[in-house]
């Protein structure tokens, strides 16, 4: 393996440390995988890795790549992360270039989600249910190690298009099913053969722009005492409920 590296000044320690900033991820198109699963998963899918850092009992469980790896102490390794549990590895991975087109199957239109959290829990469960395009109208950063790690490795097989609200919807033209609790009852409404299911921001909702466009506007019911669903929830029950009507 190497030297063990255990200063936490070294260069290529510092390098990955810096993928926790948005300027810097976006300056060197790459973001920060951790854990044994999302950086074998990275592996295997193919993904572009430029440096695998870890304890070397947790490098020695991943497969070969060509990728460069290092060796760290425990001290070093926790500079990296801020995860509350460090699994030991972490990887700097290259962002997949992804020029803006319109969908091509079902797809997923996210509108002002401010928590990494909940925008990675989105991009899990939209990958899931097969709805591999999400167009990310004015939103958390997806490569935010939070959305990262939220996403389970499902931000490796989707095809996120960022930008403004307003660019985004001249882009896709398949009809917005847009999810809002005083809309059509979820279940009893029947979809086109294609659509885009449009998720608004956790606190304030859908923008009066995505509202405006949207050909459809449904609700999940819930009993009256339920003030509100959380928006991933929300966006995982529409997604599941409308594929299952093709």
């Amino acid at each position: 393996m190497g030297i063990m590296i255990s200063a936490k000044s070294n260069e290529k320690v510092k390098a990955l440390r810096a993928l926790a900033q948005k300027k810097c991820r976006r300056e060197r198109g790459e973001y920060l995988v951790e854990g044994v699963k999302m950086v074998r998963e990275a592996i295997l899918s193919g993904q572009t890795i430029s440096l695998i850092a870890g304890l070397p009992e947790t490098l020695a469980l991943l497969p070969e790549t060509a990728a460069e790896r290092i060796a760290v102490t425990r001290a070093v390794y926790d500079s990296i992360t801020d995860e509350r549990n460090p699994q030991g590895v972490a990887a700097a991975v290259k962002m997949p270039v992804c020029p803006l087109a319109a969908p091509r199957g079902n797809a997923l239109f996210l509108d002002g989600i401010s928590d990494p959290g909940n925008l990675g829990t989105m991009i899990r469960t939209a990958v899931a249910a097969g709805f591999c395009e999400i167009y990310l109208a004015d939103c958390a950063d997806p490569y935010n190690p939070k959305a990262v790690r939220a996403s389970m490795s499902g931000i490796y097989f989707a095809a996120l298009y960022e930008g403004s609200a307003e660019a985004l919807l001249k882009t896709v033209d398949i009809p917005l099913i847009a999810a809002d609790m005083r809309g059509e009852d979820l279940f009893s409404f029947s979809p086109p053969a294609r659509y885009a299911v449009a998720v608004g921001n956790e606190g304030r909702g859908l923008s009066d722009a995505v509202r405006a466009r949207a050909a459809y506007t449904v609700g999940i019911p819930m009993r009256k005492e339920a003030e509100s669903l959380n928006a991933a929830v929300s966006a995982a029950i529409m997604m599941y409920e409308l594929s299952n009507r093709r």
